[in-house]
């Protein structure tokens, strides 16, 4: 099932829930009865509940990260060819 948009002049939008590719060009509107033409929005694939309850946990209280527990591995030595460099 696929949720389907349309706008009435009077009413304002409304969707309505059909099978995939059964949209009508308009729908009567629920409020009124005119008839009310489609909408054509981008669809929802990637508005998961997770994704939206992680992006709105995210927004207003960032998830602090702290340094890895693990050692760092030793710094290369530096190159003595290197102070011979041009400076910018």
């Amino acid at each position: 099932m696929a949720n389907y948009r349309y706008r009435c002049a009077e009413c304002g939008a409304f969707d309505v829930a059909r099978p995939i590719g059964t949209a009508e060009a308009a729908e009567p509107c629920p409020g009124c009865g005119r008839a009310a033409p489609r909408v054509f929005t981008p669809p929802l694939v990637r508005r998961t509940p997770a994704a939206l309850d992680a992006g709105e946990a995210s927004a207003g209280e960032p998830r602090v990260v702290r340094r890895d527990a693990r050692p760092r591995p030793p710094a290369p030595a530096a190159d003595p060819r290197r102070d011979r460099l041009p400076r910018p």
